[in-house]
């Protein structure tokens, strides 16, 4: 159909029937591609606002998280604090310790020292003990001759024996022993 002839005659029938079936054709497509394209709206809607919720709730998680974390990380603080103060106490009672040791390291090395000696001073006491047993010299018959120092050395006569000078108190049962001497 050339341009001038559609301008002057008006359409046939068949004409506008096709022109109308094509519009209302048109028209169904465009009504079909706005439900699909509302549909698409909606589920990308629903899509977003669900993407929204959850980036919300991964949010609300990793905060969660974080605090759980700081939590655990405070407690391991006070516990590591606790530790380290503990570490401390223990490291001074263990200085105190070796001090005592130390000190009974010196004590013993004496009292090994006092028994290894014991049998000198033992014997020692007895030979005391021994001489203080015996009669006391009887001067010669002349005053002149006689020593003019006491027989004594000054002390008063205490009738001793070797009992009261012994270090191992196995004489007298009653005794109370402390590092080998009667008391």
């Amino acid at each position: 159909m050339s341009a001038s002839g559609a301008s002057s005659s008006p359409p046939t029938a068949v004409q506008i029937r096709e022109a109308n079936a094509h519009l209302a054709a048109l028209h169904e497509r465009v009504a079909e591609l706005e439900r699909r394209l509302a549909a698409a709206e909606g589920t990308v809607r629903g899509q977003a606002e669900s993407l929204i919720r959850k980036d919300a709730e991964m949010r609300q998680a990793v905060l969660g998280l974080r605090q759980g974390k700081d939590r655990e990380i405070a407690t391991l603080e006070e516990r590591l604090q606790s530790s380290e103060a503990n570490t401390q106490k223990l490291l001074h009672i263990i200085q105190e310790k070796d001090s005592l040791i130390g000190q009974l390291r010196h004590r013993s090395r004496l009292l090994s020292k006092i028994c290894r000696s014991r049998p000198v001073l033992d014997n020692l006491l007895a030979y005391m003990a021994e001489g203080e047993r015996l009669s006391p010299v009887l001067p010669a018959s002349s005053p002149s001759d006689r020593d003019p120092l006491p027989e004594t050395d000054g002390l008063p006569d205490l009738e001793l024996d070797a009992r009261d000078f012994s270090l191992s108190g196995e004489d007298d049962p009653d005794s109370e022993i402390l590092f080998g001497t009667t008391v």
